[in-house]
């Protein structure tokens, strides 16, 4: 109790100093996040692990990051494409910088074994069940970084100049939240920034190692639909009908093609077909067949060249049938899709040269991501491009990797029902990468 006490005090005390008379040291920043987290972002985060929401119902989580963010002086906008916020703190003259941090959690049971396991359960929105929610993805530690970042920008306003814009997104998790917002006139009504940021936690690194790539760390994700048109008639006569299952089974097929024979061998690309519905009965050829595809690309070229590729072997597939021109395979790319999150190269070499320099080379690594995840990040940065990166901060300690290779558990991986991360290096990792991003970009010499 005492520790906590003096830990307060020394922050109210840094706080009521002068400008002029407070240190802008490394050491200085690396003080105030390690007091920030024991005296009041600990408990913040214990708040927002035991009561998550789910994507376009999170409520009570906005309501409490606008009354933080409000509380340190910006000037906070609610309800942006639903429960979206922005925040300003206007500082003189420079930049306008994006900080963007999501807020929904999953319709997932919480079984990791923590203490502050969440317990919630709330009505899915678009299903009406009523269901468990938990932070499964780690955008706790995301907002929960972002009031710790406010907090230190606001009170150390000497150190920088520009504009300061926070968003605090919803319904990532449904790839609906950004473009929501977007939709809501978020340039129009608070004006294009100059840079765009954002991070992610990442169970699969070590706690507080900061990811960055000159690539995509996210891909792109397209929800395809091919509705497959057939003529019906009896399963002892298929030569009355044209058999939307053989067609649409030929089309599956000649999909693993698109990867396998038109991408280059080292350019990645996924096409899996998820879900084929068709048919009532043994003995009826339905007329119609449905196909749902999930496509990831990590390139605005490869993803026209699956998402035309699947479009062309449907179409004349269904014209080698012979299906007459009216009746050929529907193909629709449904609105929740998004193309892939790319860094500016030049803009993440400048970021991973502040951070070695500040937090140290030890602390920062270059490892693409080896699936084939995805954001909903790049709406925000996409007509108009607006330089961006997006990196990762670790949250796994170093043991758990250590005992997985020796045959312990596996580190749980996100949307997992046992999905953990490190709280205090990943939310202090957090706030710190996202200051010096800050400062590199924003701050006074």
């Amino acid at each position: 109790m005492m520790k906590r006490l003096l830990a307060a005090l020394s922050v109210l005390a840094a706080l009521q100093l002068p400008l002029s008379a407070r240190e802008p040291s490394e050491e200085a920043l690396k003080q105030f996040i390690e007091q920030e987290y024991e005296t009041y972002l600990a408990d913040l985060f214990d708040h927002f692990h035991r009561n998550p929401e789910l994507s376009l119902v999170e409520f009570q989580t906005a309501a409490r990051m606008a009354r933080e963010l409000r509380s340190v002086g910006f000037d906070v906008t609610e309800g942006v494409g639903g429960t979206g916020i922005v925040a300003l703190l206007p500082n003189g003259d420079g930049p306008t910088v994006m900080m963007r941090a999501d807020m929904d959690g999953l319709p997932v049971e919480e079984k990791s074994g923590l203490d502050n396991a969440s317990k919630a359960t709330q009505v899915d929105p678009i299903t009406g069940n009523t269901v468990p929610v938990m932070h499964a993805c780690g955008h706790d530690v995301h907002i929960t970084s972002l009031v710790g970042t406010a907090r230190y920008m606001s009170t150390h306003r000497d150190r920088w100049s520009g504009t300061l814009m926070l968003i605090v997104q919803p319904a990532e998790e449904r790839i609906m939240g950004a473009r929501a917002m977007r939709r809501d006139r978020l340039w129009e009504r608070f004006g294009t920034p100059d840079f765009a940021l954002a991070f992610h936690v990442a169970a699969r690194d070590p706690s507080g190692k900061i990811n960055v790539t000159e690539g995509s760390p996210y891909a792109g994700s397209d929800t395809v639909d091919i509705v497959v048109h057939g003529i019906g008639a009896h399963g002892a006569s298929p030569h009355r009908g044209k058999d939307p299952i053989v067609l649409a089974s030929q089309i599956v097929l000649a999909l693993q093609t698109l990867v396998s024979r038109e991408l280059p061998p080292r350019d990645p690309g996924v096409v899996t077909v998820g879900s084929f519905h068709a048919g009532t009965k043994h003995n009826i050829i339905s007329d119609r067949a449905h196909l749902q595809l999930t496509v990831r690309s990590t390139s605005p070229e490869t993803r026209k060249t699956l998402l035309d590729g699947i479009e062309r072997i449907a179409v004349n597939l269904g014209r080698a049938a012979g299906l007459p021109e009216d009746k050929l395979p529907e193909v629709t790319v449904s609105e929740e899709s998004v193309p892939p999150t790319l860094n500016t190269a030049d803009l993440a070499r400048r970021l991973r040269d502040a951070w070695v320099d500040a937090i140290g080379k030890e602390a920062v690594i270059d490892e693409p991501s080896k699936g084939m995840g995805a954001e909903d990040f790049p709406v925000f940065t996409v007509n108009p491009d607006i330089p961006a990166v997006y990196w990762s901060v670790g949250g796994t300690p170093e043991e758990a990797f250590a005992a997985e290779q020796e045959g312990g558990p596996a580190v749980p991986s996100h949307h997992s029902p046992l999905f953990k991360i490190e709280p205090k290096p990943a939310v202090t990792r957090g706030v710190h990468s996202t200051v010096v991003a800050l400062m590199e970009l924003m701050g006074k010499a």
